[in-house]
């Protein structure tokens, strides 16, 4: 069965105007010969799409599901057009580079900035995806380039170092978890959570975690960027779990920054792609070496991961030290635990 997309475009047109003429004119056809169009559709479908009214036309649930479809596949053809523009001004080439929430939010706006400044002529399909999707797509050649935190090999994947980022609790300052310094997952399962969308890659690690424990995230909020799970912690709607690279210091005023107390929260990011050379253009190349020439700027990194290995170790040592106490050493406890991490 073919489609006009004349008539596509003129069945979509009366159904918005509720008017045979006014869609007419809106796709500078006679209202005659709109009318006729309008019929030969309905025959070719075998249904009525309108109901014809004294004042003008209403979709029948038939026409309802196919004013659905007609829209789905103009937004297509505009999408196909929008795509196809770049190509004809000149561009030469195009990279898909997959990446989990953080990188998308924290590292890659600047990266990519560098990289199209230096091929203006390559364009950049950039989405957010879990780290296992990423895997995937990339396995499979969906996708050139992913960003992730895997701790595993694959026998068709290479990974680069990317990044180091640690996940941190975020809680109001005017709390009681105002005046801890750190806090296991588990115990920040019993507060309310201020989180991305579901599907988000975050969202979905923690959740993943939560379930691991036999628990389930009290999620109070859910928004579509870390701006606004910033803001509404410090309002006191509750707490989040939040790569402390997405909170900037002028950002941190009336927030308490707490160290996640397990091994998980130090992430290392890591560039991955096809270990076949030859499946990589010269532009997915380029990108990896920009993404990759960060070395430098990890040591800003570093000092912070430090800092959360000292923690965790350190919260493990308070627990165990109740067993070697001896004689003459309780005033030494009082003080490990205040400047402890432990909850």
């Amino acid at each position: 069965m073919r489609y006009s997309l004349t008539d596509i475009r003129l069945f979509v047109a009366v159904a918005d105007a509720g008017n045979v003429s006014r869609g007419a004119a809106a796709c500078f056809l006679a209202p005659s010969s709109a009318s006729l169009r309008i019929k030969h559709l309905e025959e070719t479908l075998g249904v009525e799409l309108f109901d014809r009214q004294p004042r003008g036309v209403s979709l029948t649930r038939a026409g309802q599901v196919m004013l659905e479809h007609c829209r789905r596949c103009l937004a297509e053809l505009e999408q196909m057009h929008a795509d196809l523009a770049p190509y004809a001004r000149g561009v030469k080439g195009h990279v898909t580079l997959l990446a989990n929430s953080t990188a998308v939010t924290s590292y890659l706006p600047a990266d990519l900035a560098l990289f199209l400044q230096e091929r203006p002529s390559v364009r950049v399909h950039l989405e957010e995806r879990v780290s296992r999707e990423i895997i995937t797509a990339v396995a499979e050649g969906r996708a050139d380039l992913g960003i992730v935190t895997w701790a595993d090999e694959h026998p068709d994947l290479t990974f680069r170092h990317y990044r180091q980022d640690e996940l941190v609790v975020l809680a109001p300052m005017g709390t009681r978890l105002g005046h801890r310094k750190g806090m296991h997952f588990v115990d920040c399962l019993s507060q309310p959570f201020v989180s991305l969308h579901s599907g988000t890659a975050i969202h979905t690690f923690l959740a993943g975690k939560a379930s691991a424990l036999s628990h389930h995230m009290d999620v109070r909020i859910q928004v579509a960027s870390f701006g606004a799970v910033v803001s509404l912690v410090r309002s006191g709607a509750g707490i989040a779990i939040v790569p402390r690279s997405v909170i900037p210091r002028p950002a941190r005023e009336g927030l308490k920054v707490l160290t996640l107390l397990e091994p998980w929260a130090m992430r290392e990011l890591q560039v991955c792609c096809r270990k076949d050379e030859s499946l990589q253009s010269d532009h997915v190349r380029a990108l990896v070496r920009t993404l990759c020439g960060h070395r430098a700027q990890d040591g800003r990194a570093a000092p912070v991961l430090s800092e959360a290995k000292a923690a965790f170790a350190s919260s493990r040592l308070s627990r165990r030290a109740p067993r070697r106490t001896i004689a003459g050493s309780a005033a030494t406890q009082p003080r490990a635990a205040s400047t402890g991490t432990q909850a």
